[in-house]
């Protein structure tokens, strides 16, 4: 019986194929991550390394009132933008699958600002938000109410950034919902209407149901989004007024980029890594009781 070489055994191929991805994401991922866990126990600031242990963790939790702040700050933003974007992209996914003339045009449309980079939403946001001459105030003007200094005012700055998360709201977010929907089965609803249901009976009963796996996966990607907000705030406040939108990875890049303190950017680095972690095993963990698989049996 003969031996078969080497190349003519399949996972050769397959090792070969994989290999590129493989080493990019040792070198490029993998890589990082290690060399910024062994940071986190050093005191570096581009000139010299040096071990010392926690105590990078420790001036954390004891010793730095900002880290802190910008933990709420990102945490009460996520609080508040998931939940509110979630039920924006499922509301508009919902209207775009209706049966209607130019339903690719509105797909399109709404599609659209999503496209927009970040720098230049966040440049028009500004402008939506400004005190004097800001579409935002005059159109509440229209009202007679009166405006506010949304990006000056630390009331109101960190609301400001709540409601312009709803700006990607027909995004990627919604082209998932808009899958999830045609996905489901036509003779549920058929049913439903024979036993006489409403249609919130039938949102509440078969759409929320059958999109829960959706809505599970979307609340994981929002979430984490929520924590790893920077660029919208970088450019629109700096962190400001007052640290009102001091967000956890503008704390991070100010640490790392501004004040060349590494070591410590690395642990707030890891820091989140572990909050994220543990947030999503938590979702996991809770998704048991009200995520529904088709096909899956229940206990």
């Amino acid at each position: 019986m003969t031996k078969r070489r080497l190349v003519d055994k399949p996972s050769y191929w397959g090792f070969l194929f994989v290999l590129p991805w493989l080493l990019g994401f040792l070198v490029f991922t993998a890589g990082p991550m290690l060399t910024s866990l062994y940071l986190s126990f050093t005191k570096y600031d581009l000139n010299t390394i040096q071990f010392v242990g926690t105590k990078n963790y420790h001036r954390l939790f004891y010793e730095e009132p900002l880290f802190w702040k910008s933990l709420q700050v990102t945490i009460t933003y996520a609080i508040f933008s998931v939940p509110l974007g979630i039920s924006a992209s499922l509301g508009l996914a919902i209207l775009l699958n209706q049966k209607v003339r130019g339903q690719r045009v509105f797909r399109t449309l709404f599609y659209l600002p999503s496209l927009v980079p970040a720098v230049a939403s966040s440049l028009l946001w500004i402008w939506i938000f400004n005190p004097d001459y800001g579409l935002l105030n005059y159109a509440l003007s229209l009202f007679g109410i009166g405006g506010a200094e949304w990006l000056m005012d630390e009331k109101y700055t960190l609301g400001a950034f709540i409601v312009m998360s709803l700006w990607g709201a027909g995004g990627g977010r919604m082209i998932i919902f808009l899958a999830g929907l045609q996905g489901i089965s036509d003779t549920y609803y058929e049913a439903a209407r024979l036993d006489g249901a409403s249609h919130w009976q039938q949102f509440r009963f078969i759409t929320i149901p059958q999109l829960s796996p959706v809505i599970f996966f979307n609340l994981i990607l929002g979430i984490i989004g929520a924590f790893q907000v920077f660029t919208t705030a970088y450019i629109m406040t700096g962190g400001g007024p007052n640290n009102a939108t001091l967000f956890y990875a503008l704390s991070i890049f100010r640490n790392a980029f501004e004040y060349f303190k590494l070591g410590k950017a690395s642990a707030m680095a890891w820091v989140l890594f572990v909050i994220l972690l543990i947030i999503t095993a938590v979702q996991f963990w809770g998704s048991k009781r009200w995520v529904y698989y088709e096909g899956e049996a229940k206990s």
